[in-house]
């Protein structure tokens, strides 16, 4: 009995090791539309709904209210954190989406503004679009807050539709 066990438990880690490395690269497929959907005719303003924090829902207070950000159709985005006081500054820059090599769509923010506001070493962040539809942006970014890196899960959803 115990000769048959040891076969058991290598092909029941085979069988899960296989399963789990194929679900890890599965990528979104963004609609045909996706940068109308981001940024509409004239420019789509997007605010936070909810935001999670390595997998923890954060409570939404204060400058996460007031928080919008505008993508424009001319492939320049910024923020309204500026207009708010102690909610630090306001954002401008460019944007792209572009995709990594197992076809992950993500949000390339490039600006001079974020060494300095997103506490990182280059002049552009990646945001990995999770869902995107009319009503609805989902991105997934890395950011370090206090002294450790967090994995941050924001959805939001437009003004005035």
């Amino acid at each position: 009995m115990m000769k048959f066990i040891l076969p058991i438990l290598i092909i029941i880690t085979l069988i899960g090791a296989v399963s789990c490395s194929k679900t890890n690269k599965k990528s979104n497929v963004l609609p045909q539309n996706a940068l109308e959907l981001l940024a509409g005719e004239s420019g789509k303003t997007w605010k936070i709904a909810y935001r999670y924090n390595n997998g923890t829902r954060m409570n939404m207070s204060g400058c996460f209210l007031s928080y919008r950000i505008t993508y424009y159709p001319d492939m320049t985005m910024k923020d309204n954190n500026g207009e708010y006081k102690d909610c630090g500054s306001s954002l401008s820059g460019n944007w792209k989406i572009t995709k990594n090599k197992v076809e992950n769509s993500y949000i390339k923010i490039t600006s001079d503004q974020l060494p300095e506001i997103m506490k990182v070493d280059k002049n552009y962040k990646f945001l990995k679009i999770l869902k995107l539809t009319k009503d609805t942006l989902r991105l997934q970014f890395r950011h370090k807050q206090f002294s450790s890196k967090s994995t941050f899960i924001d959805t939001y959803v437009p003004i005035g539709l």
